[in-house]
């Protein structure tokens, strides 16, 4: 099974604020981020799921959630932890899947991820939720594409 988190993060690590970003939007972003995960499970937090609902990410959606078990939306999985979510991930016939948020699902999945895929937006930015810290020794980065507002960095676990 492979495993990768995808995140937008400012250069202070700040990813999102009062549940939505914090910057401006950046279309371009957007538009490789939905790309890469249109044909793939994502693994998502109850409330990053709620905030999706419109349009949902992903080929299906588990939802790691300690309250909520089922989800008016026949796509979604419920999974109570990082062994059940890989498991409903494999019990959907896929090998990988993408992790996407929010902070905490980043921190419980970071020590399993095999690559990251970040997009590295300029400048700092106030918010109440971080991408987990990472020890960059522990890790390989493998592309690094610049766009016009954002880098886009991928790195592989040594």
């Amino acid at each position: 099974m492979k495993l990768t988190s995808i995140a937008a993060l400012a250069a202070n690590g700040v990813i999102g604020r009062d549940g939505d970003l914090p910057w401006p939007s950046i279309p371009a972003d957007k538009r490789q981020y939905r790309d890469r995960i249109a044909d793939a499970p994502v693994i998502l937090g109850r409330r990053t799921f709620d905030s999706m609902c419109d349009d949902l990410p992903g080929t299906a959606q588990v939802v790691l959630s300690r309250s909520t078990t089922e989800y008016d939306v026949e796509s979604a999985h419920h999974a109570a932890g990082v062994d059940d979510a890989v498991a409903a991930v494999e019990s959907l016939g896929s090998d990988h899947a993408y992790v996407i948020g929010g902070a905490a699902i980043y921190d419980l999945f970071q020590p399993v991820v095999d690559r990251m895929v970040l997009s590295r937006i300029p400048g700092e930015y106030e918010g109440d939720t971080y991408f987990p810290d990472w020890d960059p020794d522990e890790w390989t980065l493998l592309d690094r594409t610049e766009y016009e507002a954002f880098t886009l960095e991928e790195w592989v676990r040594n």
